[in-house]
């Protein structure tokens, strides 16, 4: 049996799913991408009249997306600290590895979970990264 968490500060889902489900002492996040609550706004990102990428900025983004795992995680009662495991997909690692990496050593200096990131074709909404992770509650 596991328990349905949802915040009410980090974006809605895009989908049928929970922000989080707790296990035993464990704290698994669904897909968290970098989008603001209440809008459809993505930090850093330009789109056409379509809804097609014109621009991105990936240092925005990843500030964001770290931003909305800390809120989830806080409000299902655990901690960045208590991060375990995080799975990140990058639609453009050859651009993007590299500012991402600086980023994230700079969010993870004290607690350094697991990493595992992963280039994909493309994510659900004119994203350029997201993460999965599972912390301890």
């Amino acid at each position: 049996m596991s328990d349905k968490l949802n915040s009410n500060r980090a974006p809605e889902p895009v989908g049928l799913y929970p922000h989080a489900r707790k296990v035993g002492n464990l704290l698994f996040l669904s897909g968290v991408g970098p989008r603001e609550r209440g809008t459809k706004k993505i930090p850093g990102v330009e789109l056409d009249a379509e809804g097609n990428i014109l621009s991105y900025n990936i240092e925005a983004q990843c500030h964001s997306v770290f931003k909305n795992v800390k809120l989830i995680l806080e409000d299902a009662g655990s901690s960045w600290d208590q991060l375990v495991d995080v799975t990140v997909f990058l639609t453009n690692m050859k651009a993007d590895f590299k500012t991402y990496n600086r980023i994230y050593a700079e969010y993870f200096k004290e607690n350094q979970p697991c990493r595992t990131t992963v280039e994909i074709n493309s994510l659900p909404t004119p994203i350029a990264i997201e993460l999965k992770c599972i912390a301890t509650i």
